[in-house]
């Protein structure tokens, strides 16, 4: 069930590189390395095709975040963009979990994320080439981080550059919240590479 897959605080995402592919994929596994699922763009055969002639940070992309059965647990959705990206969080269900709007910066990449009442709710901002960033809630106290430091069991499993982690502070039960923060920050790579 939705709310089981985002009880755990920590994910790890390991990209999946797939030169004759136009969709981006990602494997997501918890703290004990055990694969959960996975983070996979969907696009038409239209959208391929404008993908080959113009800017792929003005596109429309979707990404599901999938158990391992393939049950959507969440979505993030952008329509067409021709500055900074507004993107829609869903969960499960389709219900509107809440959004990220980008901030231009150059290097440090900040993202609002907001519920779905438009409440800001979380700030990602950090470095992109040094791949660390911090969570923050509205009152810029940090809730979670998302870094390329491994621990424990994923030490033996990970250590390629393209592999990452994103942690919570255990105080974030809301799930809604919790669904719109999570998304955000594990399908971070996905937005980032799109918007360049």
């Amino acid at each position: 069930m939705q709310s089981n897959y985002f009880r755990s605080n920590s994910y790890f995402i390991d990209e999946n590189v797939n030169f004759f592919k136009f969709e981006n994929t990602y494997q997501l596994y918890d703290d004990m390395g055990v694969n959960i699922g996975a983070v996979c763009q969907k696009l038409t055969i239209g959208q391929k095709i404008l993908r080959m002639i113009l800017n792929k940070a003005m596109l429309p992309f979707l990404l599901e975040i999938k158990d391992m059965d393939g049950n959507v647990q969440a979505s993030i959705a952008r329509g067409w963009t021709f500055w900074m990206s507004k993107i829609t969080i869903s969960d499960g269900s389709g219900n509107i979990a809440g959004s990220i709007k980008q901030k231009f910066k150059f290097f440090k990449p900040e993202f609002i994320i907001s519920d779905s009442n438009g409440q800001e709710i979380a700030i990602i901002k950090g470095d992109w080439k040094a791949w660390n960033f911090e969570i923050l809630d509205s009152n810029q106290q940090s809730i979670g981080k998302i870094d390329k430091k491994w621990a424990g069991a994923m030490q033996e499993i990970f250590t390629s550059a393209d592999k990452y982690n994103v942690t919570l502070n255990s105080e974030i039960k809301d799930n809604l919240r919790k669904i719109a923060i999570l998304s955000s920050a594990i399908t971070i790579d996905m937005v980032l590479k799109e918007s360049k």
